[in-house]
């Protein structure tokens, strides 16, 4: 896209039209007899306004940009407000399709042009179907209204499956730099100009009198991406708590060194899944190590620790070799194998999200339990044990 030129002065606009800054019109102020956007549109042309007129750089852009037209070459006008860009591609040589969402907007076009010159259809781009639209289209153009489009990504997609191959998508917008305080609803920003423009072979941008003349070829189907956002504020903890079970089912316990008794677990690595984080952390603090298949993700279990949201996976290992040996001796001092029905008893405390995982595999066998949200989870697929 090329840069933005200078802006020009003040450009006058046709009689009735509300202008504010730099010669574009504003949209109509809601009125309170009117409930839709559509009324205050049709308001708005029955009372006589419209917007800037058609400039001879838009001319010209166009006539340098636009498909010649040809015999039987099609183009659609979207917003066509009164008609006076649809009239000009007709004029120059294209059959036009001109639509609008408001009535008088289109009965103001059909008096002030040639009969028969341009198909005028009552259409809401955004809501209604597009079957009345041809199936192709040399140049479709949008004047002045892409940025009161509201699904724009949706919108463009379903008009660009109707683009001829070597066909244009025209948009001529106000651009923010170019509009005063209080018009910042009609006017795109850079970002913004960047989101019409991607998704397109060919993208580029001229200036027509301070509008963006924006002219898009080829629009390119490619996969989606993934990406994020900025580095996220700290929000929350992830971890996972392990029951396993001995041959007599008993279940294993290491007393912390922080004075309460807890399953063995730990944080989630970056990248690591609940079930994957269960399976190194057993290993890591007992020496144990699960066998294939022998490890199941139970549910997740969301509390809160001194303020912080705090999601705990529940694994369940079946399966594993070895025999529990203290190798993270500065966070526990001893393992031990506890029985099941003795729990409820214990002397010194659990840890609460170990008593939540241990709930979670013994429903009921821990009364009182502080609040927890528990998602089950029926199924484990392949990506929760690689």
């Amino acid at each position: 896209m090329t840069g933005a030129h200078t802006l020009p002065d003040p450009v006058p606009a046709e009689r009735g039209t509300r202008v504010r800054g730099r010669g574009v019109a504003v949209p109509p102020p809601r009125r309170e007899h009117t409930d839709t956007v559509t009324d205050v549109w049709d308001a708005h042309y029955a009372d006589g306004n419209s917007f800037s007129p058609l400039r001879d750089t838009e001319r010209a852009l166009l006539a340098e940009h636009a498909p010649v037209p040809g015999d039987g070459g099609c183009a659609l006008d979207v917003g066509c407000g009164v008609g006076e860009l649809a009239r000009h591609l007709a004029e120059s040589g294209y059959e036009v399709d001109a639509v609008d969402f408001a009535p008088a907007a289109l009965a103001r076009a059909r008096a002030e042009g040639q009969p028969g010159a341009v198909a005028y259809h009552l259409l809401d781009i955004e809501r209604d179907g597009l079957d009345v639209l041809s199936p192709a289209y040399d140049l479709i153009t949008f004047r002045l209204g892409w940025a009161f489009v509201r699904d724009r990504t949706r919108v463009m997609n379903r008009l660009s499956e109707r683009l001829r191959p070597g066909g244009v998508v025209c948009v001529i917008t106000p651009v923010v730099e170019g509009v005063r305080d209080g018009g910042r609803s009609i006017a795109l920003d850079a970002d913004e100009l960047g989101v019409l423009c991607a998704g397109w072979g060919s993208a580029e941008r001229y200036d027509a009198d301070g509008l963006a003349f924006v002219v898009l070829r080829d629009p390119v189907a490619a996969p989606v991406s993934w990406g994020g956002k900025k580095r996220p504020t700290p929000h929350a903890l992830t971890g996972a708590g392990v029951v396993v079970t001995d041959a007599a089912g008993r279940v294993l316990l290491g007393w912390s060194v922080r004075g309460v008794w807890e399953l063995p677990g730990g944080k989630n690595d970056p990248g690591e899944g609940f079930l994957e984080a269960g399976v190194r952390e057993l290993a890591e603090e007992t020496g144990l190590r699960v066998e294939p298949g022998g490890a199941r993700l139970l549910a997740l279990l969301m509390d809160s620790t001194h303020g912080i949201p705090r999601l705990t996976g529940a694994v369940r290992v079946d399966a594993f070799t070895g025999e529990p040996a203290v190798t993270e001796p500065e966070l526990v001092h001893r393992w031990e194998w506890h029985e099941v029905a003795d729990l409820p008893t214990l002397p010194q405390p659990l840890f609460t999200p170990s008593a939540h995982v241990i709930d979670t595999v013994w429903p009921g066998l821990l009364p009182g339990l502080p609040p927890v949200h528990r998602y089950p989870v029926s199924v484990n697929s392949p990506s929760d044990t690689e």
